[in-house]
C-alpha cells in the first residue's frame, strides 16, 4: 500500500525553526552589508583568510537571492515536514545538519582538486600574492592568481546540500508518492525524481558550463551523505507504511 503523506496544520518544530532562522539570516543580509554577511557566514575554502570555524554551519542558513531561499525553504517545508513527522525532531535535525556538512565537504574536496590541477598542490599561496577582496569582487595582478583567489574566497551559501539530503530521504521513505514539478507539469514518482535530479546534478557538475555558479557537487554531497546515514540508521521506508 502506498503512503501519501499529509501535512498537519501544526508545522513540525524543527522545520518551523529552520524556516525562521533562514528567514532571519536573509533579512539581515538584505538590511545590512551583503558582502559582510556573505563573507562572515558563507563557507570559504579552509586556506582562505576569510574562513571562520562557524562557517560550516552558518553557510546553510545564508542565501543569495529571494528565489534561492524561497525554493529551498519550500522544499524544507514540503519534504522536511513528512520526514520529521516520521523520525521525530532530534533525528531529523541531526540528519539535516550532517547532510549539510557532507555537502560542504564534497564541494571543498572538488575545490581542492581544481586548485591542484592549476598548481600541483591544494594551496593557492604564493600564487595569489597581491590579490585583495573588494566587496564581492576580487583584484588580482593576473588571470591565474585571479582564478585561484576566487576558488578560495568565493563563499558557498545555501541550504541546498541539506535539501538534497531531504529529497533523498523522502524518495527512500515514500518512493511511490507522486510529485508534480513546476517546470515539468506531469506527475513523477519520488524515487524516479531523486534518480533523475541526481544524474542531472552529476552531469552539470562534471560539465562545468561557463557562467554556472551553482555548487552542483554540494548537491551530490547531500545526496550521498543522506544515503549513507539512512543505511547506517536503517531509517528508510517506514515499516508501518509497507
Amino acid at each position: 500500500m502506498n503512503y501519501r503523506p499529509s501535512f498537519a496544520p501544526r508545522m513540525p518544530v524543527v522545520v518551523k525553526n529552520l524556516l525562521i532562522i533562514n528567514g532571519l539570516f536573509f533579512l539581515a543580509t538584505l538590511t545590512t552589508d551583503e558582502a559582510f554577511m556573505l563573507h562572515v557566514f558563507g563557507a570559504h575554502y579552509f586556506e582562505s583568510e576569510l574562513f571562520r570555524v562557524w562557517q560550516p554551519i552558518t553557510y546553510m542558513f545564508m542565501h543569495g537571492s529571494f528565489f534561492h531561499i524561497f525554493f529551498n525553504m519550500y522544499a524544507v517545508f514540503l519534504f522536511g515536514s513528512a520526514i520529521e513527522t516520521v523520525w521525530g525532531p532530534k533525528r531529523f535535525l541531526q540528519y539535516y545538519i550532517i547532510t549539510g556538512l557532507g555537502a560542504l565537504a564534497l564541494q571543498m574536496a572538488v575545490t581542492a582538486f581544481e586548485i591542484y590541477q592549476l598548481t600541483g598542490g591544494i594551496l593557492t599561496a604564493p600564487y595569489t600574492q597581491g590579490c585583495d577582496v573588494v566587496g564581492l569582487t576580487f583584484r588580482c595582478p593576473d588571470g591565474l592568481s585571479s582564478q585561484l583567489f576566487s576558488l578560495a574566497n568565493i563563499p558557498l551559501v545555501g541550504a541546498s546540500g541539506a535539501v538534497f539530503g531531504l529529497l533523498l530521504a523522502f524518495g527512500m521513505m515514500f518512493p511511490n508518492v507522486e510529485l508534480m514539478l513546476i517546470f515539468l507539469p506531469i506527475p513523477i514518482k519520488a524515487k524516479y525524481f531523486v534518480i533523475l535530479y541526481g544524474l542531472i546534478e552529476l552531469f552539470m557538475g562534471a560539465a562545468r558550463f561557463e557562467g554556472d555558479n551553482v555548487a552542483h557537487f554540494a548537491h551530490i554531497g547531500g545526496l550521498v551523505t543522506g544515503f549513507i546515514l539512512i543505511k547506517l540508521w536503517n531509517a528508510g521506508k517506514p515499516k508501518r507504511f509497507y
